[in-house]
Parts: structure tokens; sequence; C-alpha cells
């Protein structure tokens, strides 16, 4: 798990990332971001709905999947960028972990938010 620091707290910074934040998007996921120079560190909030899947554990087991990874790659993160990923596909579930993995750095590298 990520540090409480580098997680979103209330809904009105989600609705400005939502609002004016670039998106890139992968098949199964999409990152949404925006540079937040009021802060010091990076956020990320994950967002997985009841569309995915109805079962509350395998939306968490998604989720701490894709939290761990963020973790394992934050020290490459170096501005204090707002970040959310939402996942659209119910096959995040049973996907390997190193090719989660791949995507998930894919969609970082392609929003340059790490080199």
């Amino acid at each position: 798990m990520i540090a409480r620091a580098n997680r979103f707290h209330g809904h009105g910074s989600l609705r400005y990332l939502y609002s004016r934040g670039k998106t890139v998007r992968a098949e199964q996921l999409a990152l949404r971001f925006i540079i937040n120079n009021n802060r010091e560190t990076w956020r990320l909030a994950i967002i997985v709905s009841k569309k995915v899947h109805k079962s509350a554990i395998v939306r968490n087991r998604i989720r701490r999947r894709l939290y761990e990874i963020i973790r394992l790659h934050q020290d490459k993160i170096d501005k204090p960028y707002d970040m959310a990923l939402t996942v659209f596909s119910p096959s995040l579930q049973d996907i390997d972990y190193l090719e989660l993995e791949s995507i998930t750095v894919d969609l970082l590298k392609k929003a340059d938010i790490i080199s």
C-alpha cells in the first residue's frame, strides 16, 4: 500500500482532476493526470466500479495489486502529479502480475510521468 500522503482525500480534488486533467488509455485501464504545483508529492486514486465486478473482494484485489505496482515504481515519480487510474476490464483479476505491471508502467511512460 502506498503512504497516506500519496492517496486522495475528498471529492473536490478528484473533481478538479476529472475536469482539467489529461487522459492516457490502454485497453483495460485509463490514467487521468495533472500536475499539482500546490503539493510537494504526488497523489493517486484507483477507481474500480461495480460494473467491473460485483464482488468487493475482487475489486479490492485489483486495487491492491495496482497500488503495489505504483508503490514499487514511486521513486521514479519526481513531480507532484495528481493521478487517477480507472479500471474498465474484469480481466485484470486473472491477468499475470508481470503483464499488469507492464500495462501500468506503459501508461505512466505514455503520460510522461516516469521515464
